[in-house]
């Protein structure tokens, strides 16, 4: 009989935790410009990235992203036995055409902004099952594709309200592999979905904030820790509004969260020099800080211990349109040396 793996209700402890072999990330130029610019492989002041529209831009920094992260795991395409990617897009099309080209085995994912910590679930969770040696989790956003989809093209100009998020224009890659030093992927917390009736495409920051509270919950109760064993547990993307409201949150329970909690939504950008009212979103925005600031930390020995929690607003505009609600995701990943 093979070994159980799940603990309590939604987590998964893997028997043999996959080692992260390697880890890149691209941005646009206004990523650039903040306060995490010098943990980017690549900063690209022309957001087409060379490119004739947005779409393809977008598929261009997860070819890039991908890339660069097979190279500093010393690993081909041709090694990978999975990858699974997404992103915020209609069909998923950055990530599709992206595969297309690199032609290796993939599934393609919809999470909406937790499509960082969805797609390195599964990565993890397909290595600990036995399903191959190597494989890959890749995500992007970029604003221009993302503000055309879900609110209102560019050209109309429309103004952003205090409780708007910034869509990241950037792309994040993990590679993981059954062998190697590093960082491990050691437990996985599934999210389940949460909806709270916020209707406000403006405000997903307090529609992702219930899943995130949900699923840390869950973790912490199905693994038997305190918050306190982690040396940082970072939400993505909050922003400032639905950073404060967890904080708020946990602090109903009795769990003082503000010594080792942070938001990716918080982190990107510079809220005070560059106009992102709450800060910053999209599948980019975790994607690119997890495999900037939190894997360079952990390499440095910043953190030994992070459990990566990125949310998503699984928003649709043809959906509001009919009277519904922003459900959202959480789901958690613990990464540790």
């Amino acid at each position: 009989m093979s070994e159980q793996k799940k603990r309590g209700e939604q987590t998964f402890a893997l028997s043999t935790p996959p080692t992260i072999l390697g880890f890149a990330n691209v941005v646009g130029k206004k990523e650039g410009e903040g306060p995490l610019c010098a943990t980017f492989d690549i900063i690209n002041p022309d957001t087409s990235f060379g490119e004739d529209t947005w779409e393809r831009a977008e598929r261009t920094m997860q070819k890039l992203a991908l890339n660069k992260a097979l190279a500093k795991a010393q690993k081909t395409a041709r090694e990978l036995d999975l990858l699974f990617a997404g992103d915020l897009l209609n069909q998923c099309i950055s990530s599709s055409y992206a595969a297309r080209d690199a032609q290796v085995p993939f599934f393609g994912l919809y999470g909406a902004c937790s499509t960082m910590a969805e797609s390195l679930s599964l990565a993890a969770m397909a290595l600990d099952g036995g399903f191959g040696s190597c494989t890959a989790a890749v995500t992007s956003s970029h604003f221009c594709t993302a503000e055309r989809q879900y609110r209102t093209p560019l050209e109309y100009g429309a103004q952003r309200t205090p409780t708007a998020q910034w869509t990241a224009t950037a792309a994040g890659c993990v590679v993981l592999g059954t062998e190697g030093g590093g960082p491990r992927v050691t437990h996985v917390t599934v999210g389940k979905i949460q909806d709270k009736g916020i209707q406000d495409p403006n405000n997903m920051g307090a529609a992702m904030t219930w899943a995130a509270y949900d699923t840390i919950s869950a973790h912490l109760a199905d693994t038997g820790r305190s918050s306190a064993y982690y040396d940082l547990i970072v939400t993505g993307d909050l922003g400032q509004l639905g950073h404060d409201l967890l904080l708020e949150l946990f602090q109903r329970d009795g769990v003082d969260l503000s010594g080792n909690y942070d938001d990716c939504g918080c982190l990107l950008y510079d809220r005070q020099a560059q106009d992102v009212q709450c800060g910053a979103s999209g599948c980019g925005c975790s994607a690119s800080v997890l495999t900037g600031y939190l894997l360079r930390g952990m390499q440095a020995g910043t953190w030994q211990r992070l459990l990566f929690c990125a949310t998503g607003a699984l928003h649709s505009p043809t959906a509001l349109g009919q009277g519904e609600a922003i459900p959202g995701i959480c789901h958690a990943v613990a990464i540790e040396l």
